[in-house]
């Protein structure tokens, strides 16, 4: 039986006041769509509060690999973003590597399922084990000639369309609700002639239709019914960043049990959808 060497402890003491004024790291969601978007935005994003965790990180890179040039996160994390309009991506010299981060491989297969270069993208053994039919399949309804491995999970291939062509919108019924999968369908959805209808069978979190709206491009939402209509474009803008209510709960929960004190957690998003 093996033993586990010098083994962590935590030892916790209950507290009678928690008190202070503080700012959570940035929602992940919104970081994530921040970048795509940026990129895909006719001129300059400016990003404040961006999450430079590891997923988000990932989407920078690939971006980047697409020909996007993206200054910082810096000490204050500030992110800016030289968008090259919705056709202004370059093909990829190799794999795009999307490390953990499943938001990022299934939004971006809606993108690249638009793009008139072939690309591919995998992850670190966790991804390239999590389930990619989901998204793939609405995708092959639209036209778009993606594939993932026989048991339906990454690394995922796009040969991309040609120039003269465009996918086809469609009218979508999710199987399941899943943010991931309606936006991947969405930004789909702008390479795609016509109007691609998403219906959801519960509403999921809405941060892709908000923030698609924030650059501009329209957006029809009609109850559980989500419209878009391809050939618009994106237009720059700045964003900030809210804190993730994910990581504010913690500290709201410690605030609500301790016995006294006031906390104060500022610049928290409270999307009602998340």
């Amino acid at each position: 039986m093996s033993q586990v060497s010098n083994p962590l402890r935590f030892i916790t003491a209950p507290a009678d006041v928690v008190a202070g004024d503080i700012i959570v790291p940035g929602d992940k969601s919104v970081s994530h769509r921040s970048i795509m978007f940026g990129s895909l935005a006719e001129g300059t994003t400016h990003i404040t509060g961006f999450l430079p965790g590891q997923d988000c990180l990932a989407t920078m890179n690939t971006f980047k690999a697409m020909g996007i040039e993206i200054e910082g996160p810096d000490a204050e994390q500030n992110v800016t973003v030289h968008g090259k309009g919705l056709h202004g991506l370059s093909a990829p010299e190799a794999l795009l590597d999307i490390g953990n981060s499943g938001t990022s491989i299934r939004l971006l297969s809606g993108i690249l399922a638009g793009q008139t270069f072939a690309s591919s993208m995998a992850g670190d053994s966790s991804l390239n084990k999590r389930p990619m039919r989901r998204v793939i399949d609405p995708l092959k309804l639209m036209g778009a000639d993606i594939e993932a491995s026989d048991d339906g999970t990454p690394p995922v291939v796009c040969q991309g369309r040609s120039a003269d062509t465009f996918l086809t919108a469609i009218d979508y019924d999710l199987p399941m609700a899943s943010a991931q999968v309606k936006s991947c369908i969405l930004l789909a959805g702008m390479y795609a002639k016509g109007t691609t209808t998403v219906t959801e069978p519960g509403i999921t979190r809405d941060h892709t239709e908000r923030m698609l709206t924030a650059f501009g491009y329209p957006v029809t939402v009609e109850g559980n019914k989500i419209a878009i209509e391809g050939g618009h474009s994106l237009t720059a803008c700045d964003i900030q960043v809210p804190g993730d209510i994910s990581s504010a709960t913690f500290f709201m929960v410690a605030g609500l049990i301790a016995k006294s004190g006031q906390l104060t957690i500022r610049n928290v998003g409270m999307n009602p959808t998340r």
